[in-house]
């Protein structure tokens, strides 16, 4: 317990009000007048000190008890013991009784000993921050400064460390937070002290604020005192000289006293760091952060501003002992409000009043308040200087009553200061370039943690309660659907306590919201709607109903708990990536409400909620996408026209791209009502399966195409670098166009395990798909000849036509393509290029399944008889493509033959025919120039390319 001076000069206890000490070091001073001054100090202390403990429960007031002797005291039955190696012993401390009672009633078998003469390891102890202040509460957390001696060993500070950590898990078993710091004054000199370096810390310097608020806060608890308090306000300015003169002319004995140097001024660099971490603090504690955001604005843009400490100083130096004038959060706010008069800034002056009133956290309007009395006397004394009413008291105490639309516009006031502040000390920061305190890395990450917080954007939900009340919660909500008002469209408007309907015309509107989806998560979010309240839907031309509503919240619970954990530092660092994702799937929607109007239920084999029933309907109607990320942004994104699968589907695939090693959790939620389970399920399986093909290993985007069959329509989807595409294709024919198109490196088509049901063949075609490689596919049955041809890229060529033999089938194709591969070899060995290979399968069907099966004794096949048929491309001068045709000997050029020449070219073919069976005309070889599109130059033309122009020359030739 800190030391009490008994007597003033007149031999009685001290008051409020004492004569000035002034120093006169020209004039000379004595150690009488030095210890009258320290003294006074020690008075404010010793009531600071019993004001810390009014506050405290009385398990509470143990720890602060006993905190002195465990460190003083290196005892195996005190809390923190280490072992016996752990530094001890307090500078000049000697324990009172009643600390060694306290000590006892802790551990029943402690008994004091006196250790005899040693070296001490520690020179002091201090309380510092809101304890024995009107801002400090059972709640408040106690920060210590523990100083070592500067010369103990690096082994000895680790152990005070270790001591240090066990002390605070004691202290929280009995309610108290507690953070010891351990440094020594000669490391906070030299600016190597981590006095606050925790957890979330910012990182940067504050050496000056701190010291500032450590002089003007702090609780001398044991140990050595401040060099500071003996050295007047006026000549900090020479502080080292007259701390010298006091040490070197023996007034006080160096063993005495600890320095922690002056506070003449704060460097204009050391604003932007201390502010941004105000800031970063504010965001889930508003009340206190704006206080020093302010405090730290007022001494960064007034241009002589006089510190606190220094006001506190020079206050006990002229002997205004006043401990309620000197408390710190009094005089915290005199400064503010001093200089926002000087502004006239009433708008600030009342934020700052109504901080520091909701920072006390004692409500003033209620009967039997529970406090300290000498806190609710100080509080009422500025209460009734600010003039505010009983009514005003009254609603700011009813915080617990407080609705959502009080809450909003407080928000709105805090988030506006806020920003101000950020703004104001990110362009200080911009301004000091290298010489502020924080660093720029600091500055972007705690602007993040802002953003994340408080930035507006599309979708994003807005958490209007960061700390400002209890509790949001609704007994009663409605739910009405804007139709219900006589109105189109389908917006929603949420009431309380609405029960008639038809008082929704007069009632307030709490929210209004596009869509049932994104008002429930807003209200789940901010705490207006749990499991406990009443719930009321007016589904108008809707569907919704109450129980839905009730799915949708507890899936929202298991989903979301809340409150949501703050953003890590670590997750800040990072670029922003996707964390979680619910998809909510036709919210107040039935899908098939065309067909249950006509009592009309489809029957058929087919459960493909994407192509449901004989109709191939899609039971996809609407989605809800809501996004966590891992900055902490909870949004919100309606998808209702248009194909809202395929968007939704590309929107999270370009989530996923900008960080793929780690893939989002997807959750998939639909009502009971309209086979909402099976919709769940197959969007379960359809998301993740498409994750996997394009992120798998933590890798991607991969280079694939995915084919999605949904309503009789076909969605390819696939990466054009970092960005997602998709093109909808309406037939099947469609589908085939688009496959055989040319690409720029090799991209396979990977189906979805619901597409193409009707085209098993095309599905086995893909599955046995590789790069490189020329992959001939074919099937005959019937009669009827299929042919698929899958190039280098993964382009898919396809041919259907009649055909009794193998050899007829395959035997014109082989042919062509065996002469373009034999081209391509030749010219790819001279550019050292990897040269295919030419593979033949047969579709086949085994076991219900079709599997391509290799066939490779067709490679080797017996040349077809019959003569070459080549088609050479030209570029004519007007830009078009035309085809010179070369038969044998026999040149057909487009020159010559113009609009005749295919008529011409199948007369001459038919004319050396010795049969006359109509059998088709086939090219054996293909040239095309490499300006195929005039705008672009190929130096490699795609197999799919020559195929393209082998069907046109071909159908022409055979019309």
């Amino acid at each position: 317990m800190p030391a009490l001076p008994a007597r003033n000069d007149q031999g009685g206890l001290l008051t409020v009000q004492a004569l000035p000490i002034v120093l006169d070091f020209e004039e000379g001073i004595d150690r009488k007048t030095l210890k009258r001054l320290r003294d006074r100090f020690l008075l404010v202390n010793r009531q600071r000190w019993e004001r810390a403990c009014s506050a405290l429960t009385w398990r509470q007031q143990v720890v602060l008890e006993v905190l002195p002797l465990v460190f003083h005291l290196n005892h195996p039955s005190l809390p923190g013991y280490l072992n016996g190696l752990c530094p001890e012993g307090i500078c000049g401390y000697t324990p009172s009784r009643s600390t060694i009672n306290a000590a006892r009633r802790v551990a029943r078998s402690f008994c004091f000993r006196d250790k005899g003469l040693r070296q001490p390891d520690i020179d002091s102890l201090f309380l510092m921050g809101s304890p024995g202040t009107l801002g400090h509460s059972v709640a408040s957390d106690l920060d210590v400064w523990l100083c070592h001696r500067a010369d103990l060993s690096e082994q000895g500070v680790r152990s005070l460390e270790r001591k240090a950590d066990k002390l605070s898990e004691w202290a929280a078993s009995l309610g108290v937070e507690l953070h010891v710091f351990v440094f020594s004054a000669a490391d906070w000199r030299a600016g190597r002290q981590q006095v606050e370096v925790t957890g979330e810390n910012c990182g940067s310097a504050q050496h000056y604020l701190l010291l500032d608020e450590f002089y003007r806060t702090s609780i001398h608890l044991a140990g050595q005192y401040p060099m500071w308090w003996l050295v007047p306000v006026d000549s900090e300015g020479d502080y080292d000289d007259i701390r010298q003169r006091l040490v070197d002319c023996r007034f006080i004995r160096p063993d005495e006293y600890i320095d922690f140097g002056p506070v003449p001024s704060i460097p204009s660099e050391e604003f932007p760091g201390a502010g941004i971490w105000q800031l970063y603090k504010g965001i889930d504690a508003p009340w206190k952060a704006i206080l020093k955001l302010l405090l730290i604005e007022c001494y960064a843009t007034d241009r002589a501003p006089q510190l606190l400490s220094a006001r506190f100083k020079q206050s006990v130096h002229q002997g205004l002992l006043d401990v309620d004038e000197l408390d710190p959060y009094i005089m915290l706010y005199r400064r503010l409000e001093d200089w926002l008069r000087n502004q006239q800034a009433e708008g600030r002056l009342e934020l700052v009043r109504r901080s520091l009133y909701l920072k006390t956290g004692l409500p003033l309007s209620r009967a039997g308040m529970v406090g300290d009395q000498w806190r609710i006397d100080m509080l009422r004394r500025l209460v009734a200087e600010w003039q505010w009413d009983e009514e005003r008291l009254k609603s700011l105490d009813d915080r617990q009553g407080w609705r959502a639309e009080e809450v909003i516009g407080l928000r709105r006031t805090i988030v506006s200061e806020l920003t101000h502040s950020y703004r104001l000390l990110s362009r200080m920061a911009r301004e000091q370039g290298t010489d502020a305190a924080i660093s720029p890395h600091d500055i972007n990450l705690l602007g993040r943690k802002l953003y994340a917080a408080f930035q507006r954007k599309a979708g994003k939900v807005e958490f209007i309660n960061p700390g400002l009340v209890p509790s949001l919660a609704e007994e009663n909500l409605s739910f009405h659907h804007q139709s219900e008002q006589g109105r189109e469209g389908e917006g929603w408007l949420l009431f309380r306590d609405l029960e008639d309907p038809s008082d929704a015309f007069w009632k307030p509107v709490i929210r209004r919201s596009g869509n049932l989806a994104e008002l429930l998560v807003w209200c789940y979010c901010n705490g207006l709607l749990n499991r406990a309240t009443r719930l009321n839907v007016r589904a108008g031309s809707s569907v919704a109903t109450v129980t839905e509503v009730r799915e949708i919240l507890d899936v929202l619970q298991a989903f979301l708990p809340m409150p949501l954990v703050p953003a890590s530092r670590q997750a800040l660092t990072r670029e922003v990536r996707p964390v979680k994702n619910l998809l909510l799937v036709n919210v107040a929607t039935d899908p098939q409400a065309h067909l249950s109007e006509r009592g009309l239920h489809k029957l058929s084999a087919r459960n493909d909620s994407l192509g449901f029933s004989g109709g191939h309907d899609n039971l996809v109607s609407t989605i809800d996408q809501i996004a966590l990320n891992s900055w902490q942004e909870l949004s919100v994104q309606h998808y209702a026209a248009g194909d809202t699968l395929i968007q939704c589907l590309k929107n999270v695939l370009a989530q996923v791209a900008a960080s793929p090693s780690a893939l989002p959790e997807i959750q998939v939620f639909a009502p009971t009502r309209g086979h909402g389970a099976a919709i769940a399920r197959r969007l379960q399986e359809l998301f993740g399966d498409v994750l996997r093909q394009f992120f798998s290993g933590g890798l991607g985007p991969a280079p694939v195409r995915y084919l999605i069959e949904m309503d009789r329509r076909y969605f390819l989807l696939q990466f054009n670098g970092p960005e997602p595409g998709f093109v909808a294709l309406n037939s099947r024919q469609a589908l085939m166009q688009a496959l055989q198109q040319p690409q720029e490196h090799y991209l396979p088509l990977v189906p979805d395990r619901h597409a193409l049901r009707d085209e098993p063949e095309l599905r086995a075609v893909c599955e046995a798909s590789e790069p490189d490689n020329l992959q001939v596919f074919w099937s005959l049955r019937a009669g009827i000849g299929r042919l698929w041809v899958v190039d280098e890229c993964g382009s898919i060529w396809s041919r259907t036509m009649r055909a009794q033999r193998r050899s007829h089938l395959l035997g014109p194709l082989l042919r062509f393509l065996d002469n373009l591969q034999e081209r391509r070899m030749l010219r790819q060995l001279d550019m050292g290029g990897p040269t295919g290979e030419l593979r033949c399968y047969e579709l086949e069907r085994r076991g219900g399944d079709w599997q391509a099966v290799p066939r490779p004794d067709q490679q080797s096949r017996v040349a077809l008889p019959g003569f070459e048929v080549q088609a050479v491309g030209v570029r004519q001068g007007d830009g078009s493509l035309s085809f010179d045709v070369f038969c044998q000997d026999r040149e057909f050029t487009a020159e010559e033959y113009g609009e005749q020449l295919i008529p011409a070219v199948a007369h001459y073919i038919r004319s050396l025919r010795r049969s006359n069976e109509p059998y088709p005309i086939y090219l054996t070889d293909l040239h095309l120039p490499h300006d195929l599109e005039p705008q672009h130059y190929q130096r490699d033309i795609q197999t799919c390319q020559y195929l393209q122009y082998l069907n046109v020359l071909e159908r022409a030739l055979n019309r």
